[in-house]
């Protein structure tokens, strides 16, 4: 089964394409200014060329679905749902964080927990466990300070994602590590979204919406 996936929650634009579980193209961009508006069907353009691949071809169109990036996941979700509707495939969305862990299961830690940048001192988080990288907390807006995680502090706990770097100025844990440079990435999206597939725990392409966790506060204009 030919998937494309698409994972726009965070500066990380990035699309990927499987043949079942086999990573065929994966092109991702991280930018500080937030390019999925301007690169993404261009990325999937090259995904697809780089694939071998024709638009025709994809069975399935898999979407990172947040928390994140408002404006991000906007984008995301609405080219999902083009793409499904035009090619009248099926929709599967995966949450963003559970991306950001995959690569980090089973190297010793207790506990991983994404940590996305939301401005000022708060994240969106969850944790998870480090071996199975099953959810032990269920995913969060969070106001980071030196108690956060606290009851964590004698277990060994890696923080990822670009929230880790304000998190590890003010962090009292004796055994956690932190990596700042891991973005959510849909060449992640593989594993959990074939899951969904296998139990067709399709999105209703119609009424799907991204999981914006906030409400959206845009800069509000001046009146002239």
């Amino acid at each position: 089964m030919k998937i494309l996936y698409l994972e726009t929650s965070s500066k990380n634009c990035s699309v990927a394409i499987s043949d079942n579980e086999k990573l065929l193209c994966l092109t991702e961009e991280v930018s500080e200014n937030y390019k999925q508006s301007e690169s993404l069907h261009t990325f999937v353009e090259w995904a697809l060329e780089g694939a071998g691949l024709s638009m025709k071809d994809i069975e399935a169109v898999s979407l990172g679905k947040g928390p994140g990036s408002y404006t991000g996941l906007r984008i995301g979700a609405s080219s999902a749902k083009g793409f499904c509707y035009g090619l009248k495939v099926p929709l599967v969305a995966v949450n963003s964080l559970e991306t950001m862990i995959e690569s980090f299961l089973n190297q010793n830690y207790d506990f991983i927990i994404p940590l996305i940048d939301a401005r000022r001192m708060e994240v969106y988080t969850a944790v998870y466990g480090g071996e199975t990288g099953n959810e032990i907390s269920a995913t969060e807006a969070k106001i980071l300070d030196e108690t956060s995680f606290e009851e964590f502090r004698d277990k060994k706990i890696l923080f990822v994602g670009d929230g880790a770097k304000k998190a590890k100025d003010i962090f009292k844990l004796p055994n956690a590590d932190f990596n700042d440079t891991v973005y959510p990435s849909a060449q992640y999206l593989i594993k959990k979204s074939l899951e969904k597939i296998s139990n067709k725990e399709f999105e209703d392409i119609a009424y799907f919406e991204p999981f914006y966790l906030k409400d959206f506060h845009g800069v509000k204009k001046k009146n002239s």
